[in-house]
Formats: C-alpha cells, sequence, structure tokens
C-alpha cells in the first residue's frame, strides 16, 4: 500500500503541475504560497509515521482493517470524482482565474470541499488498517488545522478578491 500511495501522490503533483502551466496561462492567479509547504510535511509524515508505527508492532492488522480499507476505498473514489468533475482546474494549490465559473457538478453539487473530506478520510483510514492510531491521531489534527485553518480560509478569500 506504501509503494502505491507514493505512486499515486507523486503522479498528482504531475498533474497538478501541467494544470498550474495550464491555469497560469489563462491568467489564474495563486494564493496561499506560504501554507503551501506544510502539505508536504504533513503528507511524508503520514506516509513515513504509519509505516513506523505498524512496523513497531510487526505490522499487525487491525481486527477492524476491513472497515478502514472500505474508507480508504471511498475515499479513493470521492478524490478521483472530484478531480474528474473539476478537469484542468484541479490542483494541489489555490488557482483562481480571474471571471471563472465556480464547478457545481460532481460532489461539488453537494459539498463545497469534497476533495478535503477525501484526503481526511484517507489519513485516517490507512494508518488505522494497520493499527498506527498516534500516526492516524497526529496526521487527522494537523490537517484539520492545515485545511480548516489556512487553507479554506485562503480559498474564500481568494475567490472574493477575483469577484470583487
Amino acid at each position: 500500500m506504501f509503494t502505491l500511495l507514493v505512486i499515486q501522490r507523486i503522479s498528482e503533483l504531475y498533474l497538478a503541475k501541467s494544470n498550474r502551466t495550464w491555469a497560469l496561462s489563462a491568467g489564474a492567479q495563486e494564493f496561499g504560497n506560504r501554507h503551501y509547504p506544510f502539505f508536504f510535511v504533513l503528507h511524508i509524515g503520514w506516509l513515513v509515521g504509519w509505516v513506523i508505527e505498524s512496523n513497531a508492532d510487526g505490522v499487525l492488522l487491525s481486527e477492524f482493517w476491513y472497515l478502514w480499507l472500505s474508507l480508504f476505498v471511498f475515499a479513493q473514489g470521492l478524490r478521483y470524482w472530484c478531480m474528474a468533475s473539476l478537469g484542468r482546474s484541479w490542483n494541489t494549490r489555490i488557482l483562481v482565474i480571474p471571471n471563472g465559473e465556480a464547478i457545481c457538478k460532481g460532489p461539488y453539487r453537494f459539498l463545497s470541499h469534497p476533495n478535503y473530506l477525501a484526503v481526511a478520510i484517507e489519513l485516517i483510514s490507512v494508518p488505522l488498517i494497520f493499527n498506527a492510531v498516534i500516526t492516524a491521531s497526529l496526521a487527522t489534527f494537523f490537517n484539520a488545522v492545515l485545511i480548516l485553518g489556512f487553507r479554506i480560509p485562503q480559498e474564500k478569500s481568494a475567490l472574493r478578491l477575483l469577484k470583487q
């Protein structure tokens, strides 16, 4: 699972880079650069954390591994539904194209930030598959601080500035 997640994250960074190039060429403005590196720290810490924590106990699967794996699979479905719905607008950065329209299809019909929900589920479910409770707790806490404390307010602020 570790290798799969590393490949997934690296692939998504390449896609985000391509989408960023397209958005910037369309006149996009970028916001929230200061907190962006913390996402790398969070995700690398999460990946390394659950591997180390689970190996310290002999890589025991949780007795509820099937529940956590089901949540992970759900999160992956939601994550890729978000990406498909946003198309070229999907990114790991906050990029807003002036006079662009908000995307209101797919999961965005129901939630303002469904991708963040998918990531939150992923950050808690994967470590719990392997009984890495400390990593699941820390990753969930720091993700909430980053998302609720910095990311979502930055996105809302960016959209307000461009609508004026």
